[in-house]
């Protein structure tokens, strides 16, 4: 007799579905001219599941975007924090590139009109937040960085530069310009401590 259908796997197939079909359209028309009526004829389902599952045109295309994007951003930790600081700030450079047609980006202006994907993007900053205070706490550990490390004021450091760029329109760093600015503030969250600096 052969087995029922699994209704949990259809569903994540249909979950993936909607993810694939909101980015793919964000990517073809741009973030504006996406649709849920578009989103759900792409992905073979109705209007209704994806409202089920996602409150917001913003929220489904965001949690696409980011799922697309986790392989770049993640906090590798290879013991060698520089390195890992460089490919990091790379990924996260790279998803505003260019900004006039970046998924993210849009969604960052998105947010200012739709509470609840601000909410969301909240939520996935503050996990963002997380992971580097972890790969931080793993470089005191290991003696990279001095134990007393302001790591808030790392964090503004390391990403500050992407984010001021972004918010005025400007280029954002290439590999070069981000490794430059590692080594800078490695050498500050280094000098903590120092009673010559």
């Amino acid at each position: 007799m052969a087995n029922p259908p699994n209704p949990a796997r259809r569903s994540e197939r249909a979950r993936v579905a909607v993810l694939d079909a909101a980015l793919s359209l964000s990517q073809e028309v741009g973030f504006p001219q996406v649709t849920i009526e578009a989103i759900a004829e792409r992905a073979g389902v109705s209007k209704k599941t994806i409202y089920r599952w996602w409150p917001s045109k913003g929220t489904v295309v965001f949690e696409a975007a980011v799922d697309a994007a986790e392989t770049l951003i993640a906090h590798g930790d290879t013991g060698d924090l520089a390195h890992d600081m460089r490919e990091q700030l790379a990924g996260v450079a790279a998803m505003f590139k260019p900004q006039e047609t970046s998924v993210i980006a849009a969604l960052i202006g998105e947010a200012s009109r739709d509470p609840v994907l601000a909410g969301a993007i909240r939520e996935e900053i503050d996990a963002r937040i997380e992971a580097f205070n972890e790969r931080m706490r793993s470089a005191q550990r290991a003696g990279e960085i001095p134990a007393d490390a302001d790591l808030e004021v790392a964090l503004d450091l390391f990403y500050g530069p992407i984010y001021h760029r972004l918010a005025f329109h400007l280029p954002m760093p290439d590999d070069d310009e981000i490794s430059t600015r590692v080594d800078h503030v490695l050498v500050a969250l280094r000098r903590i401590g120092d009673p010559w600096r």
